[in-house]
């Protein structure tokens, strides 16, 4: 989590994409609410994100299965 507190809104979006934080305030300081991803980048946090749907991503595996369901003993 970072924060930037500036009065310039073009160097708190240029700061703001600049940093490697998951969440960044500008002229605050908060987490947000339930709806807001959180969490950390590299080595900060628990390696997934907490809150929103997002947060569901870390306790399942995305699996697709492609299956060929031609009858070909029609032919």
């Amino acid at each position: 989590m970072a924060s930037i507190f500036t009065s310039h809104a073009k160097r708190a979006m240029r700061g703001a994409r600049a940093l490697k934080a998951g969440t960044v305030t500008v002229n605050s300081f908060g987490e947000g609410d339930i709806t807001t991803p959180f969490g950390g980048y590299k080595q900060s946090g628990f390696g997934g994100r907490d809150n929103s749907v997002h947060a569901h991503d870390q306790y399942t595996r995305l699996k697709t299965f492609w299956f060929d369901l031609a009858d070909d003993s029609a032919q």
